[in-house]
């Protein structure tokens, strides 16, 4: 009978929990009974191993070759002439829990695993070298979180998020503290950096907003019919500004003639790797909702492996691994797999199909299992333990990475909800999700308003200032594909993996499913592929 290909030992090895050397998946492929090769040598290893060594095989076959039965009984006991790509998850035959389960491809594993099928039916490997990546990750507000939710965390949120942000500012203009700009004389130039308390409109048509510094409040009129009037539809309550302007005759009040945002200087040249490395920038998975794309993610779990695939090295998942319960309301009834655990089980699952070779790093969202209050910690250890398939690392939302030199700020994107529900459409929609990232790197945070929509917690430090400006800002959370640059920024927002839900139907959210954004770190170009 034919001799099994290494991509056939490869996935019954999977199926066992195994993975293998390349010279012992050799050995393993020259047995005449595959399936009693592989017992006998998962039997024999000691129990702590995970990859089996040639060492280990070269102990087993030949205890087994003095028991093995006549080769024509061996051969009428396995008459499957298939052979299934690696990337599938599925073997030729055994039992249907082998069938299900997908292959798990280790760092370790041999290049059979790592690899598609050629046309002789071997596998092409993927070319990756471990020692040339880097990723290191930033606030990260996992294991520091110090708020208890007493006032004085909100006083030392909110004093840590000026003083930040003013440092941006300060440099722009010739600022005075609000006190003593309220003792200049009437008539005056004067500039103030503050924090927006209040944002209304006069009986005139006039915008008066009030500005907070930590000495105290005051008056700024932008009057209808100046230029920057047609900014003050873009300013939200606690975001960071500064204003120039001339003081009324009498005190009392700034006329504004100019107001600057914190923004990205226009000047910005981001960092680019200094090799042809690409990353995957996915969001939204939500596996155990009955709308859960699953063809479409084996889809691009299977080209991953493919050549057209071989210098992505690393996936970037930018929250709602699982769609969680109790999210919102009747969301039970769309429910695949009803328990969160389990939820987070299928997930890995689904995680052990894309190559193990690669750098895979999560953080959570609003449907995961971690506190809803942003910044959101990382997944505790139990989550952990259970989506710990290639050795993947964790991360909280937000938090900043560096991928050789490159840094890509992740965010899941609640926020995103607010500033399109606050600003005109043409400045912020759901149907261009980059635009709505524009407004937050213009004003340098991921949520600067307060106690609306998105949830905040006070803590020591304000984790969601942008002091630094990343080379790629990835956000996910309101399901649908946008990009853009802005002032030499790329923003991204990666669509998602499920279908459109009886809650999405009933807000008119039509979302983009199945789009894997590729970023090629070394010049910045995006490919996006549709599964």
């Amino acid at each position: 009978m034919p001799r099994p290909t290494p991509v056939r030992v490869v996935s019954e090895l999977a199926s066992r929990g195994y993975n293998a050397e390349r010279e012992a998946v050799t050995l393993l492929a020259r047995a005449d009974d595959l399936d009693r090769a592989i017992e006998r040598a998962t039997e024999s290893a000691p129990t702590d191993t995970l990859t089996l060594s040639a060492e280990d095989v070269e102990t087993a076959l030949p205890a087994l070759e003095s028991s093995n039965p006549p080769a024509d009984t061996a051969e009428a006991s396995d008459t499957s002439t298939d052979n299934p790509s690696v990337s599938g998850g599925t073997t030729s035959h055994g039992s249907n829990e082998a069938t299900n389960s997908p292959v798990e491809t280790k760092g370790s594993a041999i290049g059979a695993a790592d690899g598609k099928l050629d046309e002789e039916g071997g596998a092409s490997e993927r070319s990756v070298n471990p020692e040339l990546r880097s990723l290191d990750v930033q606030g990260d507000v996992t294991g520091r979180s110090t708020g208890t939710g007493e006032y004085a965390d909100f006083v030392a949120t909110f004093r840590d998020r000026y003083e930040r942000l003013s440092g941006l500012l300060r440099s722009r203009v010739n600022h005075r503290p609000t006190e003593a700009v309220d003792a200049m004389a009437g008539g005056s130039d004067a500039a103030i950096v503050g924090m927006i308390a209040d944002i209304r409109s006069t009986a005139n048509g006039h915008w008066l907003v009030e500005l907070e510094d930590t000495t105290g409040t005051f008056p700024c009129l932008v009057l209808k019919d100046r230029e920057i009037a047609g900014v003050v539809d873009e300013l939200l309550l606690d975001e960071l500004v500064a204003v120039e302007g001339t003081l009324a005759g009498d005190g009392g009040i700034l006329f504004v003639d100019e107001l600057h945002f914190p923004d990205v200087p226009r000047t910005y040249r981001p960092s680019t790797a200094d090799r042809h490395v690409r990353a995957a920038l996915i969001s939204d998975v939500h596996v155990g909702s009955q709308e859960f794309a699953a063809d479409a993610w084996s889809a691009f779990a299977d080209w991953l492996h493919t050549e057209d695939a071989a210098a992505v090295e690393y996936l970037l998942v930018a929250g709602d691994m699982v769609e969680g319960v109790g999210v919102y309301p009747d969301q039970d009834e769309e429910l695949d797999i009803v328990d969160i655990y389990e939820q987070y089980e299928a997930f890995a699952e689904r995680l052990k199909e894309v190559p193990g070779d690669m750098e895979i790093l999560l953080i959570p969202g609003n449907h995961d299992a971690v506190r809803l209050a942003e910044p959101q910690p990382g997944f505790d250890e139990e989550l952990r333990n259970i989506m710990s398939a290639h050795d993947a690392r964790f991360s909280g939302n937000p938090s900043t990475v560096t991928i050789e030199g490159v840094t890509i700020l992740m965010y899941h994107g609640v926020s995103l909800d607010e500033v399109i529900a606050e600003l005109p459409e043409e400045k912020a929609n759901y149907d261009e999700p980059h635009k709505a990232m524009y407004q937050l790197l213009k004003k340098r945070h991921i949520a600067p308003q307060y106690g609306g929509h998105t949830r905040l917690a006070p803590e020591e430090r304000d984790y969601l200032v942008m002091e630094e400006i990343p080379d790629v800002f990835h956000t996910g959370h309101v399901h649908k594909l946008g990009y853009g640059k802005y002032h030499n920024v790329l923003a991204i927002n990666s669509g998602c993996w499920q279908e459109q839900t009886s809650f999405q139907k009933s807000v008119n959210i039509d979302p983009d499913v199945g789009y894997a954004p590729i970023l090629d770190l070394d010049t910045l170009d995006l490919t996006i592929q549709k599964f």
